[in-house]
């Protein structure tokens, strides 16, 4: 019995009715039963060991009952395994791959370039399609001070790049003194003076997911307040998204409190950035599957997304939002293209 790269053994027969369950539950959106997928899989099988194989995908946690539906679905572990290992993409044509390129033209401005590429994968997908705007200009920092202000308010004031200055205003967990204050600034000053402001905020994440019982008080207070400053307050990157109510036509996030969920996580921006950073930092088409993305509000959803870049480096992150019962076979190839085109449209423009 072949073992998956996953680790889950299946035998060749059970891998095929899998992939035919799957493809069949995308395309309708409906429980499939042992009766559909005898059909479908067009193999000469008892209705028995149909619902044999189905039970032993179900004890493998590939597959579940929605409710008290006779048929089955496909589980995030389910997708995760199609998705790496089974699906067939679908090649798109060359009428296709010619009308995306018309349509990211190098003669728009970048903005106007970045709107027409998130409403182009929005209309070709009909999901909703979204953009990092790049971050063209490195900050470096050169000198952090904070003041203390009342209600456990601080301002942080910020020099970067020997002549541009941020003021932010952050709220505290506690009151600080303003000795504590410049302790903390004194120190951030020092260890990342010169180094560019995403560098040092990698580097305060990589210091939060320390314990904070491992810390003395002065650097408690520097991740504490790093996070607001550098990472919470970060209003250097940002996306734009377009198609959205598409996702309202979608029977499985049709619900009106998931939708405003979902539409306020839009809006906020941050829990999506935070993905797209860490899309950002691979290569190739990252896809996070429902819960994988560790956000409750997307836990019914897929988002798929690709980097694109200029001749030096990359630049972003670009991608399409819809139910994890999405074309995988045709978007993820969309969505690989798009990146494609986009990078030499930016090209083209230098």
């Amino acid at each position: 019995m072949p073992r998956l790269s996953s680790g889950i053994a299946l035998s060749e027969r059970s891998q095929y009715l899998f992939k035919v369950l799957v493809e069949r539950y995308i395309a309708d959106g409906q429980p499939v039963g042992s009766r559909t997928l005898a059909r479908d899989a067009k193999l000469e099988l008892s209705p028995a060991t149909i619902r044999n194989v189905m039970a032993d995908l179900e004890d493998l946690g590939l597959i579940k009952s929605p409710h008290t539906s006779a048929g089955r679905i496909p589980t995030v572990r389910g997708y995760r395994l199609f998705v790496d290992q089974m699906v067939t993409f679908r090649n798109l044509s060359s009428t296709e791959i010619r009308q995306m390129e018309t349509t990211l033209e190098p003669d728009d401005d970048i903005q106007g370039l970045l709107n027409n590429t998130s409403r182009m994968l929005s209309e070709v997908t009909s999901l909703a399609g979204l953009v990092m705007i790049p971050v063209t200009d490195s900050r470096a920092l050169r000198q952090v001070e904070f003041l203390s202000l009342n209600d456990n308010r601080v301002l942080a004031i910020m020099v970067t790049n020997d002549r541009e200055v941020e003021n932010r205003i952050i709220k505290t967990n506690r009151s600080y003194s303003q000795s504590e204050l410049t302790q903390a600034a004194n120190y951030l000053t020092s260890a990342f003076a010169g180094r560019d402001i995403e560098a040092v905020k990698q580097r305060l994440i990589r210091e939060m997911s320390a314990t904070r019982e491992e810390m003395d008080q002065l650097m408690a207070l520097v991740v504490e307040i790093s996070q607001k400053v550098f990472i919470e307050a970060d209003s250097s990157k940002d996306y734009v998204l377009a198609g959205q109510t598409n996702l309202m036509d979608i029977n499985e996030l049709s619900d009106m409190e998931k939708l405003r969920n979902l539409f306020d996580a839009f809006n906020q921006k941050r829990d999506i950035l935070h993905l797209l950073d860490q899309a950002l930092s691979a290569s190739g088409v990252q896809i996070f599957i429902g819960e994988e993305s560790g956000y409750e509000v997307l836990d019914e959803c897929s988002i798929v997304t690709a980097t694109y870049a200029d001749e030096h480096r990359t630049l972003g992150v670009l991608g399409v939002i819809g139910p994890t019962r999405m074309a995988y076979e045709r978007v993820i190839p969309i969505v690989d293209l798009t990146a494609k085109i986009l990078s030499t449209a930016l090209n083209s423009r230098n």
